[in-house]
């Protein structure tokens, strides 16, 4: 098989393609704007032309795109609208009416994705047990529906309280939707998210409704794109919760690609983890924009039910929350590009970034705030001439300017301690992330290997690393292009839900079954449409929480006719599991069950790791050249000795201070610290407690 793999971020493009030896083919580029496919098509035809292959020759293509959370972030949909049932058209505004910092007075709370003057309200009523109160007005809804056409609605999200339960009034609503404004593409809950809690709901319905008409045209041009250059396969999208499914597929359902690109490195740290012998550990990918962590236990990234999009300082609560499967990632503005300025005296690093356009000062694009990857350069981390492989040139003058101009002189110090002050800032930033995946969920950072992808992430991961206590650093090969090829490791999945709300000892095993033969029949259509093949395995869970409690565990459910005996295992599989979370369990107290899931896998070509020649045992590698660089350890800037990733053997050392640089990342090694490079081709740094 030749497979590729493409992913956009939020400053570069990453490629990677495997050959049918097996061996890679890696490329990076900027990002384009406002239209990033441009970039795409761009360097899938210089990857591929480097590497001898044909378009027609290519078995598989998948990709990761930033577009979906840029969209929602960037408030950039346009023509959306919202219709719920009468009396809850400001659930959106209310959410869960609870401050995320209860202490902090000047909080203010995201708005809406969508405005009240543009949600309608709809005569209906189902209660929560699925009956209906109130039947769908039908004449009423006619009317709405003209109203929401002639204010130029492109994009319908409809939300009718209950519909988890009974979906009968949304369906039909979206069939009235046809017959009077065709033109208009419907979102329905019941589809989107059949899963109780309203506010959640509404939310991830909104989202889907607010990203698909971008998503459907861009998946469209992108297929396109590549048949008319002879690609004859599907086109792959990455989900958030870790799987792919062909683009037809997530064009209807863009809410669950929201995550796209940051899953896919955390797949390809637990890759290398592997393969390295270590099954837990934290996933570190840094690039041009964000920095993306993600905690790995027993060789599995975590994945959660619900995540929030843009939370404020990591807060809970704080961001736009969507009931979709996820990888359990931590991101933040924190990214080569993120810029650096002086506020109240300090130095603040991000969250706002350069981005590709116009980027870092020493870019020469046009940019004008001096940013990590400024910093960075200054501090003589980065090659001014071999950066990008070369195919950039980087201004060491203008960025050495900016940092001084914008971060020095404010706050009276040099240069070289304005620089170095910037990379502190941010590598707190990002030890503070770091603790959230980590403490937050139960692990210690100093049982967890680091393994650092991304453009900027080998730069900063020693310092991290050794701020935590964690004992050992993972510097992949290519890990300037990791996340592209995570999503060549990716298997084919599809999740699907539902919601109703039972006592665990009340529930009836016949409803069980057949609600899990309708998802079942629902998840092996797409993984169908998209492997021509029936699943290879599936997974059954279900939420459950003592009853009385508002949140829930999630607990595996056995394949097979749900009976009697296959509840009582699931219950006392939830005692294990609350007992593992919390330090103690309650076996007599009553559980409930609340929503029940399934995901389906496809047959997926697992990715091979390349190796690369051995010579021998270990020895000291030998330097290409040297150049000046900061190290507070040597009291300032120091003569450093820069190795080639493409010259170090397996066995090879690497003694800090020392830089090895690669086509696609740099990765600095302090003083004191040192690198053994193995077989893959991967630098493992021992970090001395």
């Amino acid at each position: 098989m030749i497979r590729v793999g493409f992913d956009v971020g939020g400053t570069f493009t990453d490629f990677v393609l495997e050959d049918a030896s097996g061996r890679w083919h890696t490329g990076k580029r900027l990002t384009t704007y406002p239209d990033p496919s441009e970039a795409c098509i761009a360097g899938l035809e210089t990857l591929l032309e480097d590497a001898g292959v044909d378009f027609s020759e290519v078995t598989r293509a998948v990709h990761g795109t930033t577009l979906g959370s840029n969209i929602v972030i960037e408030r950039k949909g346009e023509g959306v609208a919202l219709a719920t049932t009468v009396g809850f058209r400001d659930v959106l505004q209310i959410g869960r009416e609870k401050r995320y910092q209860v202490y902090d007075l000047q909080i203010t709370k995201p708005d809406p994705l969508i405005d009240r003057s543009w949600i309608w309200e709809i005569e209906e009523r189902v209660l929560a047990d699925g009956s209906v109160r109130d039947p769908l007005d039908e004449a009423s809804a006619r009317t709405a529906i003209r109203e929401i056409s002639e204010r130029g609605v492109a994009s319908l999200a409809v939300c009718f309280l209950h519909s988890y339960l009974n979906p009968e009034h949304e369906r039909r609503f979206a069939e009235l939707v046809a017959e009077e404004a065709p033109h208009m593409v419907v979102s329905l809950s019941s589809e989107v998210s059949p899963q109780f809690r309203e506010y959640e709901r509404t939310s991830t319905t909104v989202v889907n409704a607010y990203l698909i008409t971008a998503v459907s045209e861009y998946l469209r041009t992108m297929v396109g794109q590549l048949a008319a250059r002879g690609y004859d396969g599907r086109l792959f999208i990455m989900q958030s919760g870790g799987g792919v499914a062909t683009a037809e597929s997530m064009a209807d359902l863009p809410v669950r690609m929201i995550e796209s690109g940051p899953a896919a490195g955390a797949l390809i740290a637990a890759k290398f983890g592997e393969i390295s012998g270590h099954d837990d550990l934290v996933a570190f990918d840094m690039g041009g924009t964000t920095a993306k962590l993600s905690l790995v236990t027993a060789g599995q990234p975590s994945t959660v039910g619900q995540f929030e999009l843009h939370k404020v300082r990591l807060a809970p609560g704080s961001g736009i929350p969507m009931n979709v499967r996820s990888l359990d990632l931590v991101e933040i503005g924190a990214g080569g590009g993120s810029i650096a300025r002086v506020a109240q005296g300090t130095i603040q690093v991000g969250p706002d970034s350069a981005g590709s356009v116009p980027g870092p000062v020493c870019y020469g694009l046009g940019g004008m705030e001096p940013t990590v990857t400024d910093a960075n350069l200054a501090l003589g981390y980065i090659s001014p001439h071999r950066f990008a492989g070369g195919s950039m040139t980087l201004d060491l003058d203008a960025a050495r300017d900016a940092v001084n101009e914008k971060v020095a002189e404010p706050l009276g110090i040099s240069t070289e301690e304005a620089a170095w002050g910037i990379h502190r800032i941010v590598n707190l930033n990002m030890e503070m992330a770091t603790r959230v995946v980590s403490i937050e969920r139960g692990n210690d950072p100093r049982d967890l290997v680091l393994v650092a992808t991304g453009g900027s992430g080998p730069a900063h991961a020693c310092r991290l690393a050794v701020a935590l206590g964690m004992p050992v650093v993972l510097i992949p090969a290519a890990a300037g292009v990791a996340s592209a090829a995570g999503l060549l490791s990716a298997e084919v999945k599809f999740d699907t839900s539902r919601s109703f709300v039972t006592r665990l000892d009340g529930a009836d095993p016949k409803r069980l079954t057949r609600v899990y033969d309708e998802m079942e029949t629902e998840a092996s259509r797409v993984i169908v449409e998209s492997t021509d093949a029936k699943p290879v395995r599936m997974l059954r869970e279900v939420d459950l929480r003592y009853v009385g409690q508002g949140f829930e565990l999630a607990v595996e459910i056995p394949m097979g006719p749900v009976t009697t005996q296959t509840l009582s295992l699931v219950r006392k599989a939830f005692d294990e599991v609350y007992s593992k979370r919390y330090g103690f369990a309650s076996p007599d107290k009553p559980v409930e069950a609340t929503t029940w899931k399934l995901t389906a896998y496809g047959d997926s070509p697992p990715l091979e790791i390349p190796k690369i020649e051995s010579e021998g045992g270990p020895r000291v590698a030998i330097p290409s050249e040297s150049r000046v660089a900061y190290f507070p350890e040597t009291d300032g800037f120091v003569e450093t000795p820069v190795f080639s990733r493409y010259d170090l053997a397996p066995q090879q050392l690497v003694e800090g201070p020392a830089i090895i640089e690669e086509r696609e990342s740099t990765t600095v090694i302090p003083p004191g610290l040192e690198g053994l490079v193995d077989e893959y081709g991967t630098v493992r740094i021992e970090v001395r407690r």
